[in-house]
């Protein structure tokens, strides 16, 4: 699904804007996050530094204003009509992904961001930790880890850098 999605917000920009921009744009989306900025940053053919350097520090822009105000947010809008039902679905996807956070506390949160999985991420990890009322500064430091982690799986993965490791091990 990121790698479909991320091929249609490519395909709708591609030379209408530079294309780092792009794989920033993506990074910045809660869903694709830094995992459809590196496929992005793949297809466009940008260097993989680069492509891991724009989607992490993208990916974790929002982090800190999710910790600090979606919990005001959302006591906001719970009561208007509209929002109230989307507000709703949050914090019940958010409270049914938040077994490995609440079992292994802030260990479970890295865990959480660092696998590459749809549904996973900074963004929900951060809806997550602000629910939970774990601390920001904490949350932000171990969302960071967990983003750097998924970032290096999936640029790996995306630029094909287990090959070698893989075949080293006589694996590949």
């Amino acid at each position: 699904m990121a790698e479909s999605f991320a091929q249609s917000i490519v395909a709708f920009f591609e030379n209408k804007i530079p294309e780092e921009l792009i794989v920033f744009i993506i990074s910045l989306l809660p869903v694709l996050e830094l995992r459809g900025g590196i496929i992005a940053a793949k297809l466009l053919s940008i260097n993989v530094v680069p492509a891991f350097i724009i989607s992490f520090i993208a990916n974790m822009i929002p982090i800190p204003f999710i910790l600090l105000f979606i919990r005001r947010i959302f006591k906001f809008l719970h009561d208007k009509p509209f929002f109230g039902k989307i507000i709703k679905k949050l914090e019940e996807r958010s409270e049914k992904k938040s077994g490995t956070i609440k079992k292994y506390g802030i260990w479970g949160l890295l865990i959480f961001v660092a696998i590459p999985l749809p549904g996973t991420g900074g963004w929900t990890g951060a809806l997550i930790a602000a629910l939970m009322n774990l601390p920001v500064r904490k949350s932000t430091m171990i969302i960071a880890i967990g983003v750097l982690i998924a970032g290096f799986i999936m640029t790996a993965a995306m630029y094909g850098l287990l090959s070698p490791v893989l075949s080293m091990a006589g694996i590949g």
